[in-house]
């Protein structure tokens, strides 16, 4: 299922008091993921948004916590694009440990111009590269 995936270490500011992660933290994580990805399929976001002009915000975003993750854990990332529309971007996200599924996530990001903040198709190059990593079928259905 995964393109691409980033291991990372749950930090003591990724908590809450309990020691337990933080969910906001975890998007923050998740977002770092996501950049990540563009960078590896060649349009990295300073690119993108400073040369480029190009934003890529997300319009929807859904969270299915299974388990609990504490500080310290050792967690791994996964993102996999599931779908590429005319101005959108379909991502399936997998949080994963050790002992399994810790949480996932469907988000979809916009293409938009910085210049007016509307929605624009994707670029050709862009678009190119994006459907090169699009997965299909059981390849979207991590476990």
């Amino acid at each position: 299922m995964t393109l691409f995936s980033f291991d990372r270490e749950l930090r003591f500011g990724d908590c809450d008091p309990s020691g337990i992660a933080y969910f906001p933290s975890y998007l923050n994580i998740l977002n770092g993921v996501v950049e990540e990805f563009w960078a590896v399929i060649g349009f990295p976001w300073p690119e993108l948004i400073t040369v480029r002009r190009i934003g890529t915000p997300t319009v929807h975003l859904t969270c299915d916590f299974s388990r609990p993750s504490k500080f310290g854990d050792r967690l791994t990332f996964g993102l996999c694009v599931v779908k590429v529309g005319r101005a959108s971007l379909h991502l399936a996200h997998v949080v994963t440990a050790a002992d399994g599924v810790r949480w996932r996530a469907r988000q979809i990001l916009a293409a938009t111009s910085l210049v007016d903040h509307r929605a624009i198709p994707w670029p050709d190059d862009v678009r190119a590269a994006l459907m090169s990593h699009l997965q299909t079928g059981e390849e979207t259905t991590a476990s």
